[in-house]
């Protein structure tokens, strides 16, 4: 009797339905769709559960991936749901902008030779079908602390924080300059790769937790942060990193130059229909835009003005394709819409009178110096200027730490990132005791999900930090009875 060959064979990798280039590009809609009726819980079944999960390692949060594609390929949605959010308390978020292609099925056993198992795809079919299907999390069996925390920013690591929080009884209250909850989950990332609806049902989510949010007021603002001190036992500090990093070329002072940031907040700010709709920025009809920068932030930039009308759009980014920072995926879905990229390409200066004409950049040469990553190199009498009337620089983000950190005695290194740990610490407590931090304004702009993972660790040390403190007083309080 011939044996039957293992599933990963006789099934290929597949991912979900996706919208044909022709129609994306014409809206602002999520280009991945469902799987086809039952085929998620065959791809789930590719899995061979090879014993030392790669996949689960190289995740940041370390999701128990192979146990979750199991009870995904028997249809237990909802207990994969469940065991989904012991370590990520975002799953359908991270399933859909994780670039996963770098993560956990770049490290799959099987993505050399038999194609990775879908597991971005599958992670956010199964949360947004147990939500459809009415499943949420069980805190039937979580007593209330009596405890109450602060989060500062309602982005991914606030967020992380705030479940993590509410499932230990502790009582969170997310404060948040923006009218709606998701930081640039919301107001950063375009809607063709998260749907804002879908973090409209996260908020909902973790309302019918106990987590209360306080939307629109700006902490320093609007609210001193030393109310935060006063009124609650600790504060969680995620404000994400937002300071753009200049492009430094001369000629870039002329209008039609914007940063990536405000240009993808605008937008969307539009969509979400807010005062932004005006913005002449985002009128890019039949214009020729070149984007500075390979990131993820790039490509979000790239297809942004494709769907906004402009005439091209370049991509120019100073190493080759291969080092690029961004998804894989994403550089693939630019292409297919039409943005043009030019590899090893140093831009050298901005080039008008009145108003943006053009981009003087210079072709490069990759020099490894057996130390760091290969630094471009220019090559002489190689430049050459691209036509633009419109220059976006997505060349990265930096912290900026707001003003009252100082007063707060909260300590930021050079670079504005908050301190955290070290000696005498716990993890994600700043040099302020009662205050803790995470995310991008800790680590620099980085990964949606691991912000998450310091939102989901702060908590941790929050709790760890409270139940010392109740000792401690405790014990204070027996040494003078």
């Amino acid at each position: 009797m011939k044996e039957k060959n293992p599933v990963f064979v006789e099934i290929p990798r597949a991912t979900p339905r996706e919208v044909p280039v022709a129609l994306r590009v014409l809206g602002w809609g999520e280009i991945y769709g469902d799987f086809d009726a039952g085929q998620g819980e065959q791809q789930a079944g590719r899995c061979i559960d090879c014993g030392n999960p790669y996949c689960e390692w190289q995740c940041p949060v370390h999701n128990y991936v192979p146990n979750w594609l199991k009870l995904a390929r028997e249809g237990r949605v909802f207990e994969a749901a469940a065991l989904m959010h012991e370590t990520n308390p975002l799953p359908e978020i991270c399933g859909r902008v994780c670039p996963q292609d770098r993560l956990c099925e770049g490290a799959c056993t099987l993505n050399d030779g038999f194609g990775a198992v879908t597991i971005g795809a599958i992670e956010k079919n199964i949360v947004d079908e147990a939500f459809r299907q009415g499943w949420r999390p069980d805190l039937a069996g979580v007593k209330p602390s009596g405890r109450r925390v602060a989060i500062v920013g309602a982005g991914p690591a606030g967020l992380a924080a705030a479940d993590r929080l509410a499932r230990a009884g502790v009582a969170a209250t997310v404060f948040d300059r923006y009218e709606e909850i998701g930081g640039l989950l919301t107001f950063g990332i375009p809607p063709f790769k998260l749907d804002k609806e879908t973090v409209k049902l996260r908020r909902r989510v973790l309302e019918g937790m106990g987590v209360e949010f306080r939307l629109g007021v700006e902490i320093g603002r609007d609210l001193p942060f030393d109310a935060l001190l006063e009124r609650y036992d600790a504060v969680f500090v995620g404000t994400g990193a937002y300071r753009e990093v200049a492009a430094g070329l001369p000629g870039d002072d002329l209008p039609g130059v914007m940063p990536a940031l405000p240009f993808l907040i605008a937008n969307v700010r539009r969509l979400l229909g807010s005062d932004a709709g005006s913005d002449a920025s985002l009128d890019l009809r039949g214009k020729h835009v070149v984007v500075l920068g390979g990131g993820d932030t790039g490509m979000d930039c790239n297809r942004t003005a494709i769907r906004l009308g402009a005439a091209s759009v370049t991509c120019v980014y100073r190493r080759d394709e291969a080092n690029m920072p961004g998804s894989r995926r994403e550089v693939k879905n630019a292409r297919e819409e039409g943005v043009r990229f030019l590899f090893n390409r140093q831009p050298l200066d901005v080039l008008g009178s009145e108003r943006v004409e053009g981009v003087r950049v210079v072709e490069t040469r990759l020099v490894a110096d057996g130390r760091n990553r290969a630094r471009p190199e220019a090559i002489a009498g190689s430049e050459e200027t691209l036509r633009a009337d419109v220059v976006i620089v997505a060349f990265g983000f930096r912290p900026s730490p707001p003003d009252w950190c100082v007063d707060a005695g909260i300590d930021v290194d050079d670079s504005g990132r908050l301190k955290v740990g070290g000696t005498g610490r716990l993890p994600y407590q700043t040099t302020n005791p009662r205050v803790f931090a995470g995310g991008d304004n800790v680590r620099g702009a980085d990964l949606v999900v691991r912000a998450v993972h310091d939102g989901r660790e702060a908590a941790a040390s929050i709790v760890r930090s409270l139940a010392i403190g109740t000792a401690f007083a405790r014990e204070s309080e027996s040494s003078f009875a």
